[in-house]
């Protein structure tokens, strides 16, 4: 069935990210509105089982990588059962999580046990009051403390999200590159995407060019020639063991490779993270569905996808779900 996962633009998708919460612990300025969002009800999440039946069905249909997201996938507490079911699917080749790290001090050494290759820690600031004033949580110490055990576990390079905004965090570029240069760590500047009531403009948009060139004032970058649909564009720290990334949706967008698709944790299958349009595997499921039918509305989605996201100036006028609520 791989045939299925290959759109009308010829990209072939072979990475399926999968939210199992849209429940948090931090209030991220950028991922949740300032008003909060109306959790979905339990009995609207995906149950343990039917994440894993899904899993299959998308690695029999040629998925190669499998990403854990929420909200925050810890705050779940059959995440670690989770990913013990799901690092056995044969075919799986990548299976990662991105987390905001405050469980990790507990349970780093137990995901990389139960199969996790690869984990993503988001970190928008190295200062305790600013991060606190970002997430809306004093919780920075933990999250520090998830860091350190995770590479103690053994997840190497540990990947570190940093969304930069203009006259919020952007000051802190450097101190990032200084605190990270020397870890087994992949430093990843993103720029600041615009969602639901997250108060992006384009004045709060700090580009890709402009955060490389600060970095490349102090430190030579050396590219690294990884795939082609990776979305970071990635970098060597010369002299020291960090990589530096760029994630550069906005000003340098890689919808033409993008191989990549998002399930809902109400179980809707979403083609593009900017793409309202969704359609429903957990009602079909419940209904006594086959697998051949939720094949076909998984083929379905992928032949809808658009050809790349709206511009900058019609994003921001898009009706989509809240980051919190697709799973970035």
């Amino acid at each position: 069935m791989m045939g299925a996962l290959t759109d009308r633009f010829g990209r072939h998708h072979t990475y399926l990210r999968i939210s199992v919460t849209d429940r948090c612990n931090l209030r991220c300025t950028y991922c949740m509105p300032e008003h909060g969002i109306d959790w979905t009800p339990p009995q609207q999440i995906l149950q343990t089982d039917e994440i894993i039946r899904l899993a299959r069905l998308f690695v029999s249909m040629g998925i190669r990588k499998i990403r854990l997201t929420g909200g925050e996938p810890l705050v779940r507490r059959d995440t670690v059962d989770i990913v013990a079911a799901l690092a056995k699917i044969e075919g799986l080749e990548t299976f990662a999580m991105t987390t905001n790290g405050i469980g990790l001090a507990e349970e780093a050494a137990r995901l990389h046990e139960k199969g996790l290759t690869t984990l993503t820690v988001s970190l928008d600031s190295l200062r305790r009051e600013r991060f606190q004033a970002i997430t809306k949580r004093d919780r920075f110490p933990d999250v520090m403390k998830g860091i350190e055990a995770a590479l103690a576990a053994g997840f190497a390079p540990l990947k570190i999200n940093i969304v930069v905004m203009k006259d919020v965090n952007d000051d802190e570029i450097l101190d990032f590159v200084a605190w990270g240069r020397n870890k087994l760590v992949d430093l990843r500047f993103i720029e600041y995407m615009p969602f639901p009531d997250n108060h992006w403009s384009p004045g709060g948009l700090l580009p890709y060019a402009e955060i490389r060139a600060r970095i490349s004032e102090h430190y030579q970058l050396l590219p690294v020639v990884g795939d082609a649909s990776a979305v970071g564009k990635e970098f060597t720290l010369a002299g020291h063991i960090a990589h530096v990334s760029f994630i550069t949706s906005m000003t340098e967008s890689f919808c033409g490779t993008c191989n990549r698709l998002r399930l809902t944790a109400d179980g809707n299958i979403k083609s593009c993270l900017f793409h309202p349009a969704e359609k429903n595997l957990r009602d079909v499921m419940r209904a006594g569905g086959s697998n051949d039918e939720l094949a076909g509305l998984i083929a379905a989605a992928v032949q809808a996808k658009p050809a790349a996201h709206p511009p900058v100036e019609e994003l921001i006028h898009v009706e989509n779900r809240a980051m919190i609520a697709i799973g970035g």
